[in-house]
């Protein structure tokens, strides 16, 4: 059965496989010459431990799975000997079964709980690199920041699993072939018809409130139910409250890095979203919540994107001191702000400027997918452009993003004059287009951008 927006309703009640790009990343990296053992980052539930688990029967004729988190027990073979043959004749023993090193996964899960598992992996590239090793970490970026860390330095390979992007969002909702035709008219600027650009808007302001945490998603698609997808983003913004209190190494900490967490939705919420440590407490600064913001960088709960001067590379035309925090995933923000839903989907009906949140939000989450470094340019008479990104071959594209039909933008007309740049980006619910060279590209399209094709 499907619904109005063209989404596939299962009756059942059973899983769904979900379909990730990164499966892709690790298929190559199973095929990779000089293979290390991989770590892989993300947020809590962003689909990492299923997506490994997927991979390994899939592509594996057996998998050994640990997780340090609920089994103390195996922890114990790391601290007596971290040498690759004390730990597979250990695993052996407690899983009763050979490892074959060329068809066995070997999993360990949230690794950052075990500081000598991660050293091991050294070992393992050292000494025996025809095993197969992930490791991964709900909060292992948190860990591994820590000064008395050990981290085994040019001896892993790295992977970043973030939320479900608006493509994956489509496949996964029975909407391939409508990802591939928006794909097709990216690469060919070619305009979509108005019939298939209104169903891609309808599905986009949907992705909004359900966002890409595939357990979210997953509930979505079973019960056709968005209330009880919001209840699962619930679950999911309680337990990033409680890894926070739960990791932190003291309450003043942990009360430090809520406040922050909290204070999301009103930085996004001005008109000028730069990052203020007065909205998260009365006199505060960068010396007392600084550090709260990159806990929340480094566990994957958010996006930091950084002011920069116009150069190459943007990378050191940085200024540290200037800039705005978003969200990883655009549900979890929509729930974080208690937006109604009814708002979102009657957009005349809604604010303009919450809007706006969510959908610069939804644009920062999507660059962010495609490995982009996300970068804002704002000049000293107030012009402001929301992005600015780095091609391949060093120009420097600047972004403009639009909510709505409307697209008139006075910072952007300043920025060309300015720099006169090979072509600007406006994303913005207007179909595919270019003038002026500015390129049009539709809200629902924004997952097309990547490094591969800012060079025109």
């Amino acid at each position: 059965m499907i619904d109005f927006f063209g989404v596939m309703i299962y009756n059942c009640c059973g899983d769904i496989k979900m379909q990730r790009k990164a499966m892709q990343d690790l298929i190559a990296w199973k095929n990779k010459k000089n293979r290390k053992p991989l770590l892989i980052y993300g947020a809590r539930q962003v689909g990492k431990t299923y997506l490994v688990k997927e991979f390994g029967e899939k592509y594996f004729s057996d998998i050994i799975y640990v997780n340090f988190e609920t089994n103390s027990i195996i922890g114990s073979i790391f601290n007596e000997n971290i040498s690759p043959e004390h730990i597979i004749s250990n695993l052996e023993i407690v899983f009763n079964k050979k490892i074959d090193k060329e068809n066995t996964l070997i999993f360990f899960d949230e690794i950052q709980k075990n500081n000598r598992a991660l050293t091991s992996l050294k070992y393992f590239c050292e000494e025996e690199p025809d095993y197969y090793i992930i490791g991964a970490g709900s909060l292992l970026g948190v860990q591994i920041s820590k000064k008395d860390f050990s981290f085994p330095v040019g001896k892993v390979d790295f992977l970043t699993i973030y939320p479900m992007s608006f493509d994956e969002f489509l496949i996964n909702t029975d909407n391939e072939l409508l990802k591939e035709k928006i794909e097709n008219c990216f690469k060919n600027d070619k305009t979509m018809p108005n019939l298939l650009h209104e169903k891609a808007l309808e599905l986009y302001y949907k992705y909004l409130v359900i966002g890409g945490m595939p357990e979210v998603v997953q509930e979505f698609i079973n019960n056709n139910s968005l209330i009880s997808a919001i209840d699962y983003q619930k679950n999911i913004i309680e337990s990033y409250k409680n890894d926070i209190t739960k990791y932190c190494e003291s309450a003043s900490e942990a009360n430090k890095i809520l406040a922050t967490f909290e204070s999301i939705p009103i930085q996004l919420a001005k008109d000028n979203k730069k990052f203020q440590y007065k909205l998260v407490q009365k006199g505060g600064t960068s010396t007392i919540f600084g550090v709260s913001i990159e806990w929340l960088v480094n566990a994957g709960i958010v996006n930091k994107c950084i002011k920069a001067k116009i150069g190459i590379p943007i990378k050191m035309y940085e200024e540290l001191d200037s800039f705005k925090i978003y969200m990883n995933d655009i549900g979890l923000l929509t729930n974080l702000s208690e937006m109604p839903i009814y708002l979102i989907e009657n957009r005349k009906a809604v604010n303009e400027t919450m809007l706006g949140m969510l959908t610069e939000n939804y644009v920062a989450s999507a660059l962010k997918c495609n490995e982009l470094n996300l970068n804002y340019w704002k000049n000293d008479f107030d012009s402001k452009v929301d992005f600015i990104l780095q091609s391949k071959k060093g120009k420097i594209i600047p972004v403009e993003v639009k909510n709505s039909t409307n697209v008139k933008s006075r910072s952007l007309n300043n920025y060309i004059k300015e720099y006169d740049p090979s072509f600007s980006i406006r994303i913005s619910e207007k179909n595919y287009g270019f003038k002026n060279n500015i390129k049009s590209i539709p809200l629902y399209a924004v997952f097309c951008i990547n490094k591969g094709n800012l060079d025109l």
